[in-house]
């Protein structure tokens, strides 16, 4: 992911295993970041951080 900021707005999302993108919520990347460590590793697998310009996953992201 590019370089951002804790309070930069994300879309936190989980892409499921038919391509289909649902939404988890927008807001603070912090937020998003606390939402995700959440959800179930199953869930995790899945999920997307999206910033106005940039797409990351977020395991990828955590494992920096």
């Amino acid at each position: 992911m590019r370089t951002t900021y804790d309070s930069a707005t994300v879309r936190l999302y989980h892409l499921g295993d038919d391509g289909a993108a649902m939404t988890i919520m927008y807001g603070p990347l912090s937020q998003a970041l606390h939402v995700a460590e959440q959800q179930p590793a199953e869930v995790q697998d899945g999920l997307f951080l999206a910033t106005d310009n940039d797409v990351v996953a977020y395991l990828d992201l955590i494992e920096q």
